[in-house]
């Protein structure tokens, strides 16, 4: 179609970077919500570019939902925007399906017109239930009110940093087509930070970190990692919902670069036997006023009191949340500790096969590392199970507890019991969503061979949570 009559809004890759880092600066001074909305209603009323806004939310399993609305009705009726959560895997009943978005305008981006199309911007939903609080089984909207919480009556600034690992694939849609070619196809055999500058996988990982710099990610370094056709960008801390987010948008501008480019970005676990899986390691610290609570220059490792005692939380309830972390069939492939696979319940400064790893830091840097965590999991799940879990789960009374003679789950059957059987679960999500979660993994894991094996299966990919299709499901 012609271009000649159309005149929407599109902004060089500086521009956007200068105005989603004013917006990210906004978020981070706690800027009212109220001062942020008028500002963005009276952006989006003033620029005659903007044909459409574009809001994102979240299911229970961490697949990222998106809807257009015209940008004239939005401004209008923002406070009126409701959908059908009967259709959402994990959300209502078909008898009591109507929920509400609100439009949480801190989270509010401006898109490369080349990578979302012309005339767009985004910005996250919260799902809102009947009585006006924030559904239950959007866990970004339980995120979020537990770090108000936390700042409100603690003072506490949540912190968290994910490196996200991932495989770039020859073909578009590679993993749909798994069932029928049985293989995926690397696109780059280099390995750990070997790439020449203009190989696809170079091409991708630069277009990307472009696109990520473009939304105000403020990135840090991005290289190959050391399976073949694996790739990593790294970016700066945030606090714990916008960090969450930046997961999701991290994992859309990959597979749709990858897809421009005739490709497919997989964030599967482990989609190839006999190489190192994917994790998405999940570094997370809480501060207050300024100072970092995890450093003690005088602790072990340098980590103050405060910091253990959340380590030593996390590795009592590590078997209770296995599943939140690890959410998938294919992610307990992942945890085989011929591929340094951080699959021991324990916690190190050096070994990497341990859950928790406390890397060498200082009073800026000092965090916690938590390594067991698959970067196909829901990322709103893994930092509030992990932030609740390190301030208020138990500590067990286990001889020598950070270097126990421990494991993880090897198959997903055994996290889904550990998981059904764990009485802190119920005190983390409430009864009624940890049984709709258990249902929905129950579900994927039916349609899979009980024992992994040696080779991926058809099944763990097809029906896996990231790669589904209504379709597919609809035939059961």
């Amino acid at each position: 179609m012609s271009t000649e009559f159309r005149n929407f809004l599109e902004l060089s890759y500086p521009e956007l970077e200068e105005l989603n880092l004013r917006a990210k600066e906004q978020r981070r001074n706690r800027v009212a919500a109220d001062v942020v909305q008028e500002e963005r209603l009276k952006y989006l009323a003033d620029t005659p570019g903007i044909k459409a806004v574009t809001v994102l939310f979240s299911d229970l399993e961490g697949r990222l939902h998106m809807l257009d609305y015209d940008k004239k009705f939005l401004v209008k009726s923002y406070d009126n925007l409701t959908f059908d959560g009967s259709s959402i895997r994990g959300f209502t009943a078909q008898r009591e399906s109507d929920l509400r978005l609100a439009l949480d305008w801190s989270a509010f981006y401006w898109t490369p017109a080349d990578v979302f199309g012309s005339g767009k911007v985004l910005v996250f939903g919260e799902v809102i239930d009947k009585n006006g609080t924030h559904y239950s089984g959007d866990i970004r909207g339980v995120l979020k009110d537990f770090a108000a919480e936390q700042f409100s009556k603690n003072g506490y600034i949540l912190n968290a940093a994910n490196e996200i690992e991932g495989f770039l694939f020859d073909g578009i849609d590679a993993e749909r087509t798994f069932h029928t070619t049985g293989k995926f196809e690397y696109v780059n055999q280099g390995g750990y930070y070997h790439s020449l500058p203009g190989d696809p996988l170079r091409e991708f990982i630069d277009t990307t970190a472009e696109v990520q710099r473009a939304l105000g990610f403020e990135n840090e370094k991005d290289h190959p990692e050391v399976a073949p056709s694996q790739f990593e960008i790294n970016y700066s801390y945030g606090d714990v919902v916008a960090a969450a987010d930046q997961i999701q948008l991290y994992k859309l501008v990959c597979r749709q670069v990858a897809t421009q480019m005739g490709m497919t970005a997989s964030f599967l676990p482990k989609p190839v036997t006999g190489v190192n899986g994917s994790g998405m390691h999940t570094n997370v610290s809480i501060s207050k006023g300024g100072k970092n609570l995890f450093w003690d220059p005088n602790g072990e490792e340098k980590t103050s009191k405060l910091g253990w005692s959340f380590v030593d939380k996390i590795l009592t309830h590590g078997n209770d949340i296995c599943l939140l972390l690890n959410a998938s069939v294919n992610a307990y492939r992942r945890l085989d500790p011929h591929f340094e696979a951080p699959n021991q319940i324990k916690a190190s400064a050096v070994d990497r096969g341990s859950m928790i790893r406390i890397p060498i830091g200082n009073s800026k840097s000092a965090r916690v590392e938590v390594r067991s965590v698959g970067p196909d999991a829901n990322p709103y799940m893994v930092l509030y199970s992990i932030f609740k879990t390190g301030l208020y789960g138990q500590t067990a009374k286990i001889k020598n507890l950070r270097q126990a003679e421990r494991y993880l789950p090897d198959n997903i059957y055994t996290a889904l019991g550990n998981f059904r059987a764990s009485t802190w679960i119920d005190e983390l999500l409430g009864s009624d969503v940890k049984e709709r979660y258990a249902e929905l993994k129950q579900a994927s894991a039916d349609r899979c061979p009980r024992l992994l094996g040696t080779i991926v299966k058809a099944n763990e990919i097809q029906f896996h949570h990231d790669v589904y299709n209504q379709l597919l499901w609809n035939q059961f």
